[in-house]
């Protein structure tokens, strides 16, 4: 049942915590300006270099790299600064339906500039549902009224959401031997197609792909939709809730009255825990941990890392009192909307600008090999002193 916060709550301090993983995800994000992927291949022997390109982008199926850990660390905070953003709502004489109204403003806002940004070098408006922000801004108002329930619903909510979804993916039919595989953009002997049961999370071949199908070519399209190209899917906005209710329930750990050892404890155990069940699931062959179409066990896999990385943070910073060496993540993570933003709009003005004008200098210091490393970090240098020039005068670009 929804209850109506009370009219007034004491302030919340901030936890730097959050806000430095925060700041961690989003310049793993900018991180793809560096192209670290593309240079390890000029170390085709070397450990180190491999495991590099690993973490720096998408696996291309099953499995999680680092790089998988971005966008769902980035909705478990949505989650998580929820309860804090609604005590200060709350403190400053906000009424539910006030709060309610922002919400559904928030969550609309998230799906159009998602939509936008897609968009960009499009001939027409790019209708997709797959980015983070509209993925997020597609269970926003849930996750809200969520925050007004009680911890067991929460979790009920949760545990719901994995297994309905699992199960929906289960009862699809699943490809048959003469499923045309080449129609939808993946090879018919591709080494990432399961057999038996797990052949119904394929790619290109399943539920969520089944409703884009249908659902993306509602709107108006440069040419029909047949299949995503990575076989990301607009469905997946149903598990990446249950990520986000993740980080709602953290967001309340966090906010309570227990002690800093008690919460950094929590963090840890629950951490490894959703670890374990995620890669059980995947031991037992009834859900593989595939981030594409997020899955129930890939929810529960990286939900859990995403913790146990926070746990890690906060034991630095908030137990510990560490926290000058997190000001530069700081910096990022209290402007994660504009340095979003920047990443799709600006990174190619800035590496233009950087080839102009240091065009000379940075190839005589670097070898070619590392040319784009020393042009991705220069383009991450410059997005970071804009943030830090609006960190000081107070800017921060919220919707």
């Amino acid at each position: 049942m929804i209850q109506e916060p009370a009219a007034k709550s004491p302030a919340i301090s901030r936890l730097h915590s959050l806000d430095a993983l925060r700041g961690t995800v989003m310049l793993l994000m900018l991180n793809e300006a560096t192209h670290l992927h593309q240079v390890a291949q000029s170390f085709p022997n070397s450990s180190i270099w491999a495991a590099i390109a690993f973490n720096t982008e998408h696996v291309d199926w099953q499995g999680c790299s680092l790089h998988d850990l971005i966008q769902p660390a980035f909705s478990f905070l949505v989650g998580a600064a929820m309860p804090f953003s609604i005590a200060s709502r709350t403190a400053k004489g906000q009424g539910f339906w006030q709060l309610l109204g922002h919400a559904i403003w928030r969550a609309f806002l998230l799906i159009i500039l998602g939509i936008f940004l897609r968009s960009i070098h499009r001939q027409q408006t790019y209708f997709t549902f797959e980015d983070t922000l509209t993925q997020i801004g597609l269970g926003y108002v849930f996750l809200f009224l969520l925050a007004f329930t009680r911890v067991r619903t929460q979790v009920i909510v949760m545990l719901l959401i994995l297994i309905c979804f699992w199960g929906a993916f289960a009862l699809y039919p699943a490809p048959g031997p003469n499923f045309d595989y080449a129609r939808v953009g993946v090879p018919p002997n591709w080494e990432h197609n399961y057999t038996g049961f797990l052949s119904h999370f394929n790619k290109n071949s399943n539920l969520s792909w089944a409703f884009d199908v249908w659902f993306l070519n509602l709107f108006p399209r440069e040419q029909r939709f047949v299949f995503n190209e990575g076989g990301w899917s607009t469905l997946s906005f149903i598990p990446t809730l249950a990520t986000m209710i993740m980080g709602l329930l953290t967001g309340e750990w966090l906010k309570s009255t227990k002690s800093k050892e008690e919460k950094l404890r929590g963090l840890a155990i629950a951490g490894a825990g959703l670890v374990f069940l995620g890669l059980v699931c995947q031991w037992v062959g009834i859900c593989p941990i595939v981030k594409r179409v997020w899955t129930s066990s890939y929810t529960l896999y990286s939900g859990g890392l995403v913790l146990l990385m926070l746990a890690g943070l906060y034991a630095l910073i908030d137990w510990k009192g560490w926290r000058r060496w997190a000001f530069p993540l700081i910096v990022v993570g209290m402007n994660s909307i504009a340095i979003y933003v920047m990443s799709w709009t600006m990174e190619g003005f800035f590496r233009s600008a950087l080839e102009i004008h240091l065009g000379k200098v940075i190839p005589a210091l670097v070898s070619p090999t590392f040319l784009p490393v020393a042009y991705g970090f220069g383009v991450m240098l410059s997005f970071w002193i804009i943030l830090f020039w609006m960190y000081r005068r107070k800017i921060f670009l919220r919707i």
